[in-house]
């Protein structure tokens, strides 16, 4: 194997492959889901040998999880305000699903393989539960509050991203934040019912 330190122009080549590799795994995986989703379907799309898949991403899972990888950075984001959160919170994920077509193939995927359900589910784990930790009056109470705000923000994400509901599609950056701000706002700070 070439040491890429010593070789700045196989370092661009096998970037430019990794790119290639991503990109027709993205779109394989949303067109077919995970369990049709083959490696040498995803090869030939990408116009490379099968084994270069293998090479660079292990297995299935491995190409998969590189594809689809989310960080929506909750557990370091800003808590102050308090009072703004939930608004800040909506304008964030906003800017997930508009910026990352991903999230788009795996939530239609999601719905229906484990493997992609998993993937969603961890960001709920290590993303939005440590925040409604940080947040919420209770912390035992942060599981709950987390799974709230979750089903918040994929339910527009599904209606508006997904399946293009006219109205959903219809709504303003600032109109979904003012909507669905004091929403999550209550979910992570407001006392247990």
């Amino acid at each position: 194997m070439t040491d890429h330190t010593e070789n700045p122009q196989a370092a661009r080549r096998s970037d430019a492959t990794r790119a290639t590799i991503l990109a027709a795994a993205r779109e394989r995986f949303a067109a077919d889901g995970y369990e049709k989703a083959t490696i040498r379907a995803i090869a030939r799309d990408a116009e490379i040998d099968p084994s270069m898949v293998m090479r660079y991403y292990g297995n299935k899972a491995g190409l998969f999880a590189a594809a689809v990888s989310i960080d929506p950075g909750l557990p370091g984001m800003p808590v102050e305000p308090g009072e703004a959160i939930g608004r800040t919170l909506v304008r964030r994920f906003l800017t997930l699903w508009e910026e990352n077509a991903e999230l788009t193939a795996l939530m239609r995927v999601g719905v229906t393989d484990p493997v992609a359900a998993d993937r969603m589910q961890s960001v709920l784990r290590d993303q939005l539960i440590p925040l409604a930790r940080r947040l919420g009056p209770e912390p035992e109470q942060a599981p709950a509050r987390a799974a709230l705000c979750a089903s918040t923000v994929l339910g527009l994400a599904l209606t508006r991203y997904v399946l293009r509901f006219p109205a959903a599609v219809a709504l303003g950056r600032e109109e979904i934040v003012d909507w669905l701000g004091p929403t999550l706002q209550r979910y992570l700070t407001a006392p247990t019912p």
